[in-house]
């Protein structure tokens, strides 16, 4: 059996061996990068932790949650559908070759298998991502809506509020405007994200406060 592989392998001209060789490199990236999306070490949120104090002026830094993980869902895209091309490219041309086919013509229809196969993965996971979103809550809805404090938020710290979040009812992380304390049940309304995670807030009253002064 190893004798005719070996008969087999010494047969094939050098392009042929070359296209061969990259054939079972691309499909290994392939399969240990789907496996590996499916487990969890790729295609996840990012997650950094750090002991450092960095002090972040929110005014100056506008998180973009979304855009963030628009750019993380665009690389993962590209690097999958790039992977479905070199994968189908050179294993079609590594069989037409072997089928004894001029190398233009070759060339031409593992072109057009690496080009299907970037087609297909590109729809499959748009689509996927698509189902996934309109399971997900977008914490961008509670913006601008009113909540009430559900655990103190201690002066400079973090708490949690009760807000609804994609028309549902949903506990998310919360700091205060100005890093004052604001204790449980004191009714606020969220000006804007932090993160993807949490949510900056200001007491509800300080709003009927302003206008009762404008009057």
């Amino acid at each position: 059996m190893i004798a005719a592989i070996g008969d087999w392998w010494a047969n094939l001209t050098s392009i042929n061996q070359v296209f061969y060789v990259l054939a079972g490199f691309f499909s290994f990236v392939f399969i240990w990068q789907f496996i590996s999306s499916l487990i969890g070490l790729t295609g996840g949120d990012l997650d950094i932790e750090t002991d450092a104090d960095v002090d972040i002026d929110a005014d100056a830094v506008d998180f973009d949650a979304d855009g963030v993980q628009s750019v993380a869902a665009f690389r993962m895209l590209s690097i999958r559908a790039i992977l479905a091309f070199c994968t189908l490219f050179f294993w079609a041309g590594s069989l037409y070759l072997n089928m004894g086919k001029p190398m233009a013509v070759g060339l031409l229809y593992a072109l057009a298998w690496g080009l299907g196969g970037w087609v297909v993965v590109t729809l499959l996971v748009n689509w996927m991502r698509r189902l996934a979103e309109t399971g997900n809550p977008k914490l961008s809805t509670c913006v601008g809506s009113r909540g009430v404090v559900y655990m103190d938020i201690p002066a400079g710290g973090p708490g949690q509020v009760q807000v609804m979040v994609s028309g549902a009812l949903s506990m998310v992380g919360a700091r205060s405007v100005d890093g004052g304390e604001l204790k449980a049940g004191t009714r606020v309304r969220v000006t804007r994200l932090l993160d993807s995670a949490s949510v900056e807030v200001e007491p509800a009253e300080s709003e009927n406060q302003g206008k009762e002064g404008e009057e």
